[in-house]
């Protein structure tokens, strides 16, 4: 009898096997059916929820469904995240994820998830370097002239950024660490105030986005010393960046497109298909290249490679420089 059973169970399981990929191919060819959701785990507003809200009105087109944006902030984009991680997998929430993906795992104890193994990984859509700003009357204008100023005035210069662990107090760490130089941090909650700071000279430098940037730029309120990708941005091309003085330097905010483990692989496929005709789209490249984001449209193991390469850039800096979340 008990031998009876197994068999019946190994036949039923080959034959769930086998119609296993019928299915995912025909939920594949059905999708989307309904809307999809995907989810910034920002405010609104600010480049992330921008480029997000472009991104949905174009998939809503080319896949002739729904697509809405909801912004789910806090906790450092964990929690907006975390839920995304814990959606059922079927392509009907995505999460548009960015640079803290990457670093939160080297600075949060107890992440709620993995950032690898949580989520299958869609496409590496856009990035874009921060511009490195000062205030006026820094008596410095070049990388070197700031270095040199910052050696000979140790701890005296102080940067502004969004909080410990956040993107512009790295960028910060990783120009301290490779030109040795002292500069005294300053986290602010966030980074309008910040820049505010800067524009009177409470605070000596920042890192910025570069829309951010340009509100302080074009009215002359803050200066551009360089910018933190590998090359020049070409909406910047007289400010150099920092990798012209220290090669390798280079830590640029990027966006990209993920949804919970286990998503079908034919689903993934399309959303990555419709993704990358989204972004590599000629007008809509010039649109976000005004902006100061490049934008590209990766395969899915590309992204995660990206991702994984990220992870341990910043987890090293992380441990050398002893980093700690408020």
């Amino acid at each position: 009898m008990l031998k009876r059973h197994a068999l019946r169970a190994s036949a039923l399981a080959l034959a769930l096997a086998a119609i296993a990929p019928a299915v995912h191919a025909q939920s594949a060819a059905d999708y989307p059916s309904r809307p999809i959701r995907i989810i910034v785990p920002y405010t609104p507003g600010a480049i992330n929820d921008v480029l997000a809200r472009r991104i949905a009105q174009k998939l809503s087109e080319s896949l002739k469904q729904t697509v809405v944006v909801e912004n789910k902030p806090g906790g450092g984009t964990v929690i907006g995240t975390e839920y995304v991680a814990r959606a059922e997998p079927d392509g009907y929430t995505l999460l548009q994820t960015a640079a803290s993906h990457s670093i939160n795992p080297s600075l949060v104890a107890k992440l709620p998830y993995d950032s690898i193994k949580s989520f299958s990984f869609i496409s590496l859509v856009g990035t874009s370097p921060y511009v490195m700003i000062a205030t006026p009357n820094l008596p410095a204008n070049t990388i070197p002239e700031l270095v040199a100023l910052a050696k000979a005035k140790p701890g005296t210069i102080s940067y502004a950024s969004t909080g410990n662990g956040g993107s512009a107090h790295l960028m910060g760490e990783m120009l301290k660490d490779m030109a040795k130089i002292d500069l005294m941090h300053v986290p602010y909650k966030g980074l309008a105030q910040g820049l505010n700071d800067l524009s009177s000279g409470q605070v000596q430098l920042s890192f910025s986005t570069y829309t951010g940037a340009m509100a302080f730029l074009k009215p002359g309120r803050v200066k551009a010393l360089a910018v933190t990708g590998q090359k020049r941005m070409d909406v910047l091309p007289d400010v150099p960046a920092i990798a012209e003085t220290y090669p390798g330097y280079d830590a640029s905010g990027w966006w990209g497109y993920v949804a919970p483990a286990g998503t079908p692989q034919p689903i993934v496929d399309k959303l990555n298909r419709e993704l990358n005709k989204v972004v590599q789209a000629p007008e809509f490249r010039e649109q976000f290249k005004s902006e100061g984001v490049q934008m590209l449209g990766t395969t899915p193991d590309e992204f995660r490679a990206h991702v994984e390469r990220e992870m341990d850039t910043w987890g090293k800096l992380v441990k050398k420089v002893g980093i700690r979340m408020d």
